[in-house]
């Protein structure tokens, strides 16, 4: 089980995995504020501010990182996150004196562009750091440990320190977290991305390596064919499209949990604020469990078999708990043992995403196009569940939202099995070569026709 421990040798990525677990967990302190705050701010309707919150959250997401996934390899590494997490950590300090919900809005656009900025650059560097295929699948555990902390750790955390000082404090935890992030990715030398081939690199335009490139509409159109670029990867791969629906069933869960939990806490359980934090750690004790042991489980049985029988857990468990809401069972319990059930199912779905796609895009200067299209078009699942759960709560209750995520998590897991094929799996998928040949080779006919022309 804790076989995943050996990759914190390699210094570098020591430090790396530090950095992000010390950043993730401020970031859960400041979900646990952030919730406190919108319920404040809006009583029984705070299901609806979070929800459009986290939509906000999304939109950053998916506007900017295909952005930074295309331009990742004129931009320093190192200058880059550091960056990120120097914005970060100034929004937090700037969030205990909101006062009104469009700032809340504002703010969180701003957190998250940073955060869309810093989250596939960290991604990509991890397999450079980590070439072999063992380690780098430890690292993938190991970060979604780090995430896990965020919904486990920093609830308990959370908990305590409300004991001692009010919500709006959290915040300054989280800027905290952000400022210790940034030392450590200071403190060590991060790999070059790789240099892309003239005329079809991974995030350039067509021009390639012109120097027009350089010009801000050159940027423009590098940032742009870069994007557009990642997304072919996606839809030339079988396993790709897959983890697409994979994405909406790992949103359908998540959704349910973050946007209404303080809402199902506070109002339909009549619980304390600490609880609050107890059901958000009930959610990561169950991811946290699946990731210690998946590394072992993937060696042996591979992405598939994990992945597609997890996308088909969600669905039940929502619809049990919808229907227990609206037939006014009130069951302490059993809501922190169907929010564990969910963290281990996402987990499961989650952790081996980064192989997929390291399998699928062999090359390395396509590594950061690939992760910022997985990272935006994750998030646009996220951006349709997050307004969904926090509205149809709002205006019908949580009942009714529980069971509208349970059919969206179902259509999910369907599609995700109809789309991966038994001959389409693997650890590192038997057709990702050829897929990602027939997407490059695509991309450079059209640009050698393009020049003859």
């Amino acid at each position: 089980m804790f076989s995943v421990f050996p990759v914190l040798r390699n210094r570098t990525y020591r430090h790396l995995f530090a950095a992000q677990a010390l950043a993730l967990l401020g970031t859960g302190l400041a979900t646990v504020a952030l919730g406190l705050l919108a319920y404040d701010l809006a009583g029984g309707d705070a299901s609806a501010v979070l929800g459009t919150a986290m939509a906000v959250k999304m939109v950053a997401y998916v506007g900017i990182a295909p952005v930074v996934g295309a331009l990742a390899d004129r931009i320093p590494r190192r200058a880059l996150l550091v960056g990120a997490d120097l914005v970060r950590g100034a929004v937090a300090l700037g969030l205990p004196f909101v006062t009104e919900v469009w700032q809340v809005y504002v703010l969180i656009f701003l957190l998250q562009s940073a955060s869309a900025a810093f989250t596939p650059t960290f991604q990509a560097t991890i397999p450079e750091v980590l070439p072999a295929e063992r380690d780098y699948t430890r690292a993938l555990s190991l970060s979604r440990l780090a995430y896990d902390m965020e919904s486990l750790f920093s609830p308990v955390l959370a908990a305590g320190l409300l004991t001692l000082v009010t919500y709006d404090r959290l915040f300054l935890g989280t800027a905290a977290g952000f400022a210790a992030s940034a030392v450590l990715v200071v403190s060590v030398a991060l790999p070059k991305p790789a240099p892309r081939e003239r005329g079809g690199g991974s995030s350039g335009g067509s021009n390639g390596g012109d120097s027009g490139g350089d010009s801000g509409g050159g940027l423009a159109r590098a940032a742009f064919a870069g994007a557009a670029y990642g997304m072919r990867l996606f839809g030339s791969a079988p396993r790709l499209r897959a983890l697409l629906a994979l994405n909406l069933a790992v949103a359908a869960a998540g959704a349910m949990v973050i946007v209404n939990t303080v809402v199902l806490v506070r109002d339909h359980f009549t619980r304390s604020v600490g609880d609050v934090s107890l059901a958000l750690g009930a959610f990561g004790a169950g991811s946290m469990a699946v990731a210690l042991a998946l590394p072992r489980v993937l060696e042996r049985v591979g992405d598939r078999a994990v992945m597609l029988p997890a996308a088909f857990v969600p669905a039940p468990v929502l619809a049990v708990v919808g229907a227990g809401l609206a037939g006014g069972v009130r069951t302490w319990p059993a809501l922190l043992a169907a929010w564990a059930v969910l963290g281990a199912a996402t987990s499961a779905m989650v952790t081996p995403t980064g192989r997929l796609i390291r399998g699928a895009v062999p090359g390395k200067a396509d590594l950061p196009a690939a992760f910022a299209a997985q990272f935006s078009l994750s998030h646009v699942a996220w951006l349709l569940t997050y307004p969904l759960a926090g509205y149809l709560a709002a205006r019908t209750g949580p009942a009714a939202a529980a069971g509208v995520l349970a059919g969206v998590g179902l259509a999910a897991a369907v599609t995700a099995a109809l789309l991966w094929r038994p001959e389409g799996a693997g650890r590192t998928g038997g057709d990702a070569a050829g897929t990602y040949r027939a997407a490059r080779g695509g991309r450079l006919t059209r640009e050698r026709t393009t020049t003859a022309a």
